[in-house]
């Protein structure tokens, strides 16, 4: 006959040890009014135990199965538009490096690698916005998303350099007292200024410097618009400095690049702030350190807890907030799942669904 098996039962996970108290609540929100204990319907919590002794739900010797990954192309109206200046801009770099180098331009050449570079990074863009969108998997429990925001990231560090890099060559110009203008660079400039205007016409919305991020795809097509409209700033620039010099105007290349390292600085800091946030994943913006604090000392002065440690809060992307934390509950306290219900409650009014709660005998 066999023997019984002395372990709980868990519909998600199987069989479970008893021994261990730490409590989870999953993602999914509660539509509870009243978080607090006490008469009346709790929050509708998804409870799970986790327990070091938890069996495997697939047998020991069977190798865990590769995440399934299929990136969807080309599937959004944002990403199609992308891929058109794509192409634009890669069609326009390959000629303009063929011509430079037939003729020898050295500006053109350059100005062509610089496009291949920014090529490079919008590529990364939509691959990002493709990837994103996959189901998370057992090697990314949190799914793709912040594919966007690192690729929002980069993009504003490209910026930066190109802020940095027109502050040197306008620095340059000054020194070396350049007075004539290399005037076929006007065509690549006017060229490259008709093809960025088409990308910020199609990320017009984002066309600002300040955005609330609601989503992680607002930080992408944000800093999409935002290294078009830089290219477009720049070549409108080297344009305006041509123009100057033909009207005898002196160091007037000097002037128009540092207005426009200024410009592309002021545009991009913003976002490269927002993004390295993200990534160095600090406490939510849209949730004051006073509203964490006062949480803690609500929870603390609870009757049946005795101490609240290693409170973590971070956002995983805009609009996703994650928090973990220890409590201590009184040995004398027999419901636990009231305590558990409340500080849970407390935290969902302030927008953090997905927490994840320690709960040990004090």
């Amino acid at each position: 006959m066999a023997m019984a098996d002395p372990r709980a039962w868990n519909p998600n996970y199987g069989l479970v040890g008893s021994g261990d108290r730490r409590l989870a609540y999953s993602r999914q929100p509660s539509f509870s009014s009243s978080p607090r204990p006490g008469p009346g319907p709790g929050p509708a919590l998804a409870r799970s135990d986790s327990s070091i002794s938890m069996p495997m739900s697939v047998p020991l010797n069977q190798p865990p199965k590769a995440p399934d990954v299929r990136y969807r192309w080309l599937s959004t109206r944002p990403m199609r538009r992308l891929a058109l200046l794509l192409a634009l801009n890669a069609a326009y770099s390959a000629v303009e490096l063929a011509v430079g180098l037939l003729t020898g331009r050295v500006g053109l050449v350059s100005d062509a690698f610089h496009l291949t570079f920014g090529c490079g990074l919008l590529s990364f863009s939509l691959f990002a916005m493709a990837a994103s969108r996959t189901k998370p998997d057992s090697t990314y429990t949190y799914g793709y998303k912040r594919l966007e925001v690192l690729a929002a990231f980069t993009n504003a560090l490209f910026l930066l350099f190109l802020s940095f890099s027109l502050a040197v060559e306008a620095l340059h110009s000054f020194m070396q007292d350049e007075s004539e203008h290399k005037h076929y660079l006007i065509v690549s400039a006017v060229t490259n200024l008709l093809v960025n205007l088409l990308g910020v016409w199609f990320f017009r919305s984002y066309a600002r410097v300040n955005i609330v991020y609601r989503k992680a795809e607002d930080m992408n097509h944000h800093s999409i618009c935002l290294h078009v409209l830089a290219d477009s700033v720049r070549s409108a620039g080297l344009i305006l400095a041509s123009w100057f010099l033909s009207l005898g105007i002196e160091n007037a290349e000097v002037l128009c690049l540092g207005i426009v390292s200024v410009a592309v600085f002021m545009l991009v800091m913003p976002l490269f702030k927002a993004t390295g946030n993200v990534l160095l994943q600090i406490a939510p913006g849209n949730v004051p350190p006073s509203a964490l604090i006062k949480c803690s000392r609500q929870i603390t002065a609870y009757e049946d807890v005795s101490e609240v440690s290693q409170a973590r809060f971070w956002e995983l992307v805009p609009g996703h907030a994650v928090g973990c934390l220890s409590i201590r509950v009184k040995k004398n306290s027999s419901d636990d799942q009231s305590v558990l219900e409340y500080v849970h409650g407390l935290y969902e009014d302030l927008g953090i669904h997905d927490l994840t709660i320690q709960a040990e005998k004090s």
